[in-house]
């Protein structure tokens, strides 16, 4: 399988190689053929025995291809053996015991996706328990000495799954970096008491947008690159850009699709939808790659909080970050530029110059718009709405009260936009799953303002968490109890121009 930038299809890696890479030097992202990953089509009947090891397995096979059948193997044992607890989940029988990481579960007429039963009680720990498995056996099998440093941009989730993923892992050592006051409490107590002798974190005073800013800039700036092949250096990323923290997301649609067959919740190739929610839009191309390998989807619905910039663009064609950028109680989705929508717009479309032009007039003028046709291509599979602060706190309370199910802040945005698709379409019955993303615990306090009438300001977050707790008797996750006795070890904040010097000196130093 071919991996090519998305801004210049003449350059290609192979999925090793790019795993190492994340970012091409022209700032594209490594992406496989809209025709290649066709030839790859299965039939979903053929994997209806599949575990979520196996089902993960055949997923990384068709990308990962330059991997042996071992090595594989010893990634998918280490990622998904011992860091997944199911012990609260509600999940519909297995078809094996072994599938126990994103269990399926019901929810009111609906069903909800649980991808949040890993180390760090969110959804990027699926990809991020496996990503620094692939990255180095990849770098083993080159034979080479570097370093491998790796900078990474967090809206909440993704920078402590990337820590608890990489702690201690040999010769590779890590960086994140989140916006001051654009996450959770619990989400920044989470990276501030991360352990590990090759950790390090970083708050940057502005928004997301500015952190995913700063690890492009430093990727494709040439006298980094320089001093870093100076001091035996190489850089990745643990962002969704690297193709390596994608495919793993791919898996989970199939297995829960091969899970609700199981279980008799849907008959075999019954089209299904699918609810997102979304802010840099990788989880959901993850879906959209299923669907090009053979799995029965009718809709993928991207769902977005006020910072709606995906909303209109799959509504309009137009993409536009010339918009206040809103914090919200979904602060996972407070981002305006989407980075893996340029792979989407390439798969498509098949012309990097084209995605040249539209990311040159996003740098340059804030906005893009996309040919007519290419509009219509993502309209056959993609639709999108939005909801507000309002509609989301609304839809947690009644999922509560209706469904007798606790939902977090970004799951209730998944929740609400679902029932406007439903609205919207009013003979649209295919059955529908919806990704929830993180535990309510991970937002205690917001949640926990939804569904209890007494003032909660004046309690600690901890207090929050536990009155949660008592209301609703939803175990809480280890990893968030485990928090409450920890000691913060990072309390750094830089503005955004001495991140820079803060990464080459850490670079001059070897880390």
């Amino acid at each position: 399988m071919k991996l090519y930038s998305t801004r210049n299809s003449d350059f290609y890696l192979h999925s090793k190689d790019a795993i190492i890479k994340g970012l091409s030097d022209d700032g594209g992202l490594f992406c496989p053929l809209y025709e290649d990953i066709e030839k790859h089509k299965f039939d979903i009947k053929d994997l209806l025995t599949y575990d979520y090891k196996k089902t993960a397995k055949f997923v990384f096979n068709i990308f990962l291809d330059d991997f042996s059948d071992e090595e594989l193997e010893k990634c998918i044992n280490a990622a998904y053996s011992n860091n997944f607890n199911l012990s609260n989940s509600k999940d519909f029988q297995s078809n094996n015991s072994n599938h126990t990481i994103t269990p399926i579960t019901k929810i009111g007429k609906n069903f909800l996706l649980e991808l949040y039963h890993g180390p760090t009680s969110a959804f990027k720990d699926v990809a991020l328990t496996t990503l620094p498995q692939f990255l180095t056996t990849a770098y083993k099998s080159k034979n080479e000495n570097k370093k491998i440093y790796i900078l990474t941009a967090t809206s909440g989730d993704t920078g402590k799954a990337a820590l608890s993923g990489f702690k201690n892992v040999e010769n590779t050592f890590i960086t994140v970096f989140y916006p001051t006051d654009g996450v959770s409490n619990i989400q920044k107590l989470q990276m501030q008491t991360s352990e590990g002798n090759n950790v390090s974190v970083v708050a940057i005073k502005g928004d997301f947008d500015d952190c995913q800013k700063l690890v492009k800039e430093i990727y494709t700036d040439k006298d980094i690159k320089k001093l870093c092949d100076e001091n035996n250096v190489v850089l990745s990323s643990a962002n969704s850009i690297n193709i390596g923290r994608l495919v793993p997301q791919i898996v989970y649609y199939i297995q829960s699709y091969i899970d609700l067959v199981y279980n008799k919740q849907i008959n075999l190739y019954d089209k299904i939808n699918f609810v997102v929610p979304t802010g840099n839009f990788g989880n959901i191309l993850a879906g959209y790659i299923a669907k090009l390998l053979g799995l029965p989807i009718n809709k993928l619905i991207c769902a977005s909080n006020d910072n709606n910039v995906l909303t209109d663009f799959i509504n309009t064609g137009c993409y536009n970050k010339n918009r206040k950028l809103f914090k919200t109680i979904s602060p996972s989705m407070d981002i305006l530029v989407s980075s893996n929508l340029e792979r989407l717009l390439f798969l498509l479309s098949s012309d990097s110059k084209l995605i040249c032009k539209l990311m040159d007039s996003l740098y340059n003028e804030n906005e893009y718009a996309v040919p007519e046709d290419l509009l219509k291509r993502i309209n056959d599979t993609f639709v999108a709405f939005y909801a507000n602060e309002e509609e989301c706190r609304n839809t947690i309370k009644e999922s509560f009260e209706n469904d007798n199910r606790i939902i977090d802040t970004h799951t209730a945005i998944a929740y609400a936009c679902l029932k406007k698709y439903q609205k919207t379409y009013p003979n649209a019955t295919e059955p529908t799953v919806i990704l929830s993303t993180a535990s309510p615990y991970k937002f205690a306090r917001d949640v926990l303002k939804c569904i209890y009438s007494e003032n909660v300001d004046s309690m600690s977050d901890f207090d929050c968490v536990d009155k949660l707790y008592n209301i609703t008797n939803e175990d809480i996750p280890k990893n968030l109890l485990e928090l409450k006795n920890k000691t913060k070890l990072f309390d750094t904040t830089l503005d955004y121009n001495s991140c820079k010097k803060f990464v080459t000196d850490k670079i001059i130093n070897c880390i």
